[in-house]
């Protein structure tokens, strides 16, 4: 580096109520600064109670919801509901990215097995690998003998392909059934509206 470079100051804290507030806002994924200032204005303005609420709903979600200690989902206890429901079918495994994607397939309301957030994917290029997403803690769920298929149910994109793959390459020891989340062409869509990757896929996956 040159003598004469300086290292990027951070930027300034608003040293204003409402700017650390259109700040805050525009932390939440998706959101510029015009939509930040819209809410901020929307709520000061026209809704005080509710900012108020939703103040002290953050802060209660923040120091009182934890990650289940059996499958890393969101819980306010120490194991989640679903891991303690002696209904659900623990010879079943599904592995997801983040407990949205866990909520997603609860509203389907088709599975009825065990669930393994992973609590990410991996990255090699923002330096995550597969400690960070708790691959280790998988292999050792897996290799108590209880479950007999693990469904891997990470997202179609890059990432995700490349964290479901290395996860079934890490499972052909435990002896247990691997299977991944089937792709295709989604229900009352038109096929010349389909992109071409999803139908190759619905073409290889058919059955």
């Amino acid at each position: 580096m040159a003598s004469g470079a300086r290292h990027a100051e951070p930027p300034a804290r608003p040293a204003d109520a409402l700017g650390r507030l259109i700040e805050a806002l525009r932390r939440l994924p998706g959101v510029g600064v015009k939509s930040a200032q819209r809410m901020a204005y929307h709520l000061l303005q026209h809704d005080r109670d509710g900012a108020l609420q939703l103040a002290h709903a953050l802060d209660e979600a923040v120091h009182q919801v934890r990650h289940c200690e059996r499958c890393h989902t969101f819980t306010e206890q120490p194991v989640c509901t679903t891991c303690l429901d002696p209904l659900r079918d623990a010879r079943q495994l599904c592995v997801i990215e983040t407990p949205a994607d866990q909520a997603a397939v609860e509203r389907t309301g088709s599975y009825k097995g065990l669930y393994f957030v992973l609590m990410g994917k991996l990255s090699p290029l923002d330096g995550i690998g597969a400690h960070d997403i708790g691959l280790p803690v998988l292999l050792e769920r897996v290799g108590d003998g209880t479950v007999q298929e693990v469904i891997v149910a990470t997202n179609f994109t890059a990432e995700g392909e490349v964290t479901a793959h290395v996860i079934a390459q890490a499972l052909q020891k435990a002896g247990v059934r691997v299977t991944r989340l089937a792709r295709g062409v989604p229900i009352g869509s038109e096929l010349e509206y389909v992109d071409l990757g999803t139908i190759a896929h619905a073409l290889v996956d058919r059955r």
